[in-house]
This record gives C-alpha cells, structure tokens and sequence, in this order.
C-alpha cells in the first residue's frame, strides 16, 4: 500500500514539475524602451520599426516597450530598461524632468541609448528652445538645411573595426533620405563610424556639407551610445545592411 502511495506521489510530483518547466517562461535578456513619433510624415517609418523590433526581440529573448512622449519618462521609469531607443523622436519639447532623468541615464552609464534621424533636428523648433545638454551629447551640431526632395546616396564606413559595423559591407547604398546638414562637422566632439558620400546623391544636390558624418558615437559620456541618421523610409527595413547596423548597434549598446 505504502510502495503504491509512494508511486502515485511521485508521479504527481513529476507532472507538477513538468507543468511548471513547460509554462516557465525564460527570463529576458533585457529590456528596451522606445520613444517613437506617432504621426507626421515619420509615421510609416515608426510602424515598419515596430514589427521589425517586435520580431527581433521575440527571436533575441528581450523585451521592448513604446512610448510617444516624454510624460512618462523619470528616474524610476529609465531604472527598469537597459536600453533607450529614440526612434525619429525629437530633441526638443521634453519635460523637465524626462531632461533631467534622461541626462543622469547617459551620463552615469545607466543604460545604453540608439537615436535615429530627427534625434539630431537641433535648434529652435516648434516654439521650443534647443536642449543645451543634448545639443553637447549629439556632437554641438544644429541643423541647418535637408534635402526635402530626397536622394539616393552611398554610406562609406570609416571605422570598419566598430562591433555596429559587423558584418556591414564597407560601401552600401540608401536608396531614400533627407539627408540632414548641420551648421559644423560633429567629427571633433563624437567618433565618427560613417559618413555619406554627398558625391553619389541622385539627383545631385548642391546641399552638401563636405564632411557629412552620419553615423557616430560620443566617447565623452559612459553610457554606450550611438546615433545613425538613416531613419525616414520604411523601405530601410528592407535594406540588410541598414537592419544589420541596428541589430548590431542594440547589441553594442546594452553592453555595460
């Protein structure tokens, strides 16, 4: 009778245990917060973000969540994430204390931080003043002018060795951009991965800046960070070597 009990315990025992592995779910390697632009003529490139991340991060074991201001953004909310991705969001407009909460996140390493096109539309837009502490950390840049027409243009890497650069041909096209320029280089503030070769737009232009950074990373800070300009088109999510350069920038940046 004892030896029946004991088998039939036993038996339970392992089916609760098997229950228990089959829906334990594996714990996130990390976790990201996207700050994404919910409309305007950017909308279409946030949406093809969106399913492009969400797959990624369900194929990579992290987590990502969205948000579309700053409203939320403090102290206690950055403290939960490893990553910050600011997706076409601009540099202008946040709240006090997102600026503050945000600032103390990058200057103390706290976590990593990838920004994208209009993250460099530094000056005064909108009615709203420029972020002095932002127009530092993006290389003491302001934007100047942009092709509104768009152009095709080839990206030339310059720091093949960058672990972002992994696996990214050393020449590769964008078939589609605005092309921001800015009143100065940010070469002398920022380490320089990339720049476009303003000789291959098509159509030509003659809204160049000479030497046209568009991918970098400032060393000045301790939190691993890098801004890529590309980020208008939602046809980037079909160029490899442009998913490529994000998978790789969010892996390099979540480093501690």
């Amino acid at each position: 009778m004892k030896k029946g009990i004991t088998c039939f315990l036993l038996t339970i025992t392992a089916a609760l245990l098997c229950s228990i592995s089959a829906n334990a779910q594996p714990k996130p390697r990390f976790h990201v917060l996207a700050l994404y632009e919910n409309g305007g003529h950017h909308i279409e490139y946030s949406k093809a973000a969106k399913i492009w991340l969400n797959k990624l991060a369900a194929d990579s074991g992290f987590t990502i969540d969205y948000i579309t201001d700053t409203k939320t953004i403090n102290d206690s909310t950055l403290a939960q994430y490893q990553l910050f991705l600011q997706l076409d969001f601009v540099p202008y407009g946040w709240t006090a204390t997102a600026q503050q909460a945000f600032t103390q996140y990058i200057e103390r390493g706290k976590g990593g931080w990838v920004g994208f096109h209009h993250a460099s539309l530094l000056g005064e837009f909108d009615g709203y003043p420029m972020w002095p502490w932002f127009h530092q950390f993006i290389g003491g840049i302001r934007f100047k002018n942009y092709i509104a027409s768009f152009a095709q243009a080839d990206v030339q890497v310059e720091d093949k060795q960058h672990p972002v650069m992994r696996g990214v041909p050393p020449v590769f096209p964008i078939n589609k951009d605005e092309w921001y320029t800015y009143d100065t280089t940010p070469r002398p503030n920022v380490h320089v991965i990339a720049c476009v070769d303003e000789k291959s737009y098509k159509p030509s232009s003659n809204i160049v800046m000479g030497d046209h950074p568009v991918i970098w990373t400032n060393e000045h800070v301790a939190a691993r960070n890098i801004y890529i300009f590309m980020g208008h088109s939602p046809d980037l999510f079909d160029n490899a070597a442009y998913t490529t350069i994000f998978r790789n920038a969010i892996f390099w940046a979540v480093e501690r």
